[in-house]
């Protein structure tokens, strides 16, 4: 009979994992108890009642297939929501977030070769600062891409440790022998990672650093695409009264009163991905902080709630902005080009020829007078060393 019980109760699960069957079975909002057991005995009886169906006994009934005696047998919410916690995290990073960071890597090396012999005025302070190559900037998203990617590699080696068989405090109570082998060996078998078993399970069971650990790795990746986002817009900004170094994809004909206008809403719907998971992250910490007394962590769904939805929208938010922003960026070069040649700040290369003083002497007059900085050094007659226009290339201050 027990076999029966076990092929009916992998029938259950299959159904309910692979055909996407019963989600209406599965009603629990996610402010319940800290341990998740209200979700740890939906799952059991939801399958102990589809088993004894497949069995031919009716729903409700608990026979023969109990969902505490049988489907819950050898565990604990205290270890089976934790270890679900990291697979879920697990699945959806491999899925979704590794892809999409992927891909948005992709398109940044393709915008630095695009933008290789592009020189436009760096700013610092959101003032005029020296020449510096497009590419450059690109290559700092680019690099912060790279290092997210890095930290989500790092961080997914906690994530594969899970506590399955620790059951109520980490102990092992009630589990035979071996058990937790049994269930990480399934779990690699069936999903491809390589799960491991904590070495410490009441670890796993009274603290989720290892959650905050990946959430703080989300948050700084969220805060990369804020910084990437906030400078395509400012660079996109005009066309005629703001920077216009960038032309922005035209993805809507206008606002809702001024016709022709182009908003950047991709960047700005990725910086409210940002500023979700940041609020989202800080939930995570101060459930750590509140949460993680004794021996058992009591706000275990509240965190991983917060966590999947960050991987969730920053998966899409990046697809969204890659696809509808980042491939189609143009390079203004007219624009470019006036403010390279209006910029007060090529004279920081004269500086080791004539002296700080007399160089920002120069930079005053040209700024008073809305002159360029060769044309005041042409004016007052300042003798230079070499060839003017060859110094004051911008291109070559790179």
């Amino acid at each position: 009979m027990e076999r029966l019980f076990f092929k009916s109760d992998l029938q259950a699960i299959d159904e309910i994992i692979n055909e996407r069957k019963f989600s209406d079975q599965f009603p629990l909002d996610v402010f319940q108890t800290g341990s998740g057991t209200q979700v740890n005995m939906n799952m059991n009886e939801v399958l102990a009642n589809r088993a004894n169906e497949l069995l031919g006994y009716p729903k409700g009934g608990k026979k023969p297939v109990h969902p505490n005696d049988y489907v819950n047998k050898s565990q604990s919410s205290n270890d089976v929501i934790p270890t679900t916690m990291h697979l879920s995290a697990v699945e959806l990073v491999h899925k979704k977030l590794l892809p999409s960071l992927h891909s948005i890597e992709n398109t940044l090396q393709k915008k630095i070769n695009e933008f290789s012999d592009i020189v436009k005025i760096g700013r610092t302070h959101l003032q005029d600062a020296v020449p510096i190559p497009l590419s450059t900037e690109f290559a700092v998203y680019h690099s912060q891409i790279k290092l997210a990617i890095q930290r989500l590699d790092s961080v997914l080696k906690e994530l594969y440790l899970l506590p399955i068989g620790g059951t109520a405090l980490g102990t092992g109570l009630n589990a035979p022998a071996n058990f937790d082998k049994l269930v990480i060996e399934t779990l690699a078998q069936n999903t491809t990672y390589p799960f491991k078993i904590n070495p410490v399970k009441a670890e796993g069971i009274s603290s989720h650093n290892t959650i905050v650990r990946v959430s703080g790795v989300l948050k700084l990746l969220a805060l990369s695409l804020m910084k990437m986002a906030n400078d395509i817009r400012w660079m996109g900004s005009g066309p005629r009264a703001g920077l216009g170094e960038l032309l922005l994809p035209q993805n809507e004909p206008g606002s809702s009163i001024m016709p022709g206008k182009i908003n950047p809403t991709q960047a700005e719907a990725l910086i409210q991905v940002g500023l979700q998971v940041i609020g989202n992250d800080t939930t995570i910490t101060f459930s750590e902080v509140q949460g993680s007394i004794l021996d058992l962590n009591i706000t275990k769904p509240i965190m991983i709630v917060n966590l999947l939805e960050s991987i969730e929208i920053l998966a899409n938010g990046m697809n969204s902005f890659q696809k509808n922003c980042l491939a189609g960026l143009e390079v203004n070069q007219k624009q470019i080009d006036q403010h390279l040649e209006r910029t007060l700040m090529i004279v920081t290369k004269l500086t080791p020829i004539i002296g700080y003083e007399k160089a920002g002497e120069i930079a005053k007059q040209a700024f008073e007078s809305d002159k360029t900085i060769k044309e005041i050094i042409k004016e007052i007659g300042l003798e230079i060393p070499g060839d003017l226009d060859d110094l004051l290339d911008p291109r070559k201050m790179v």
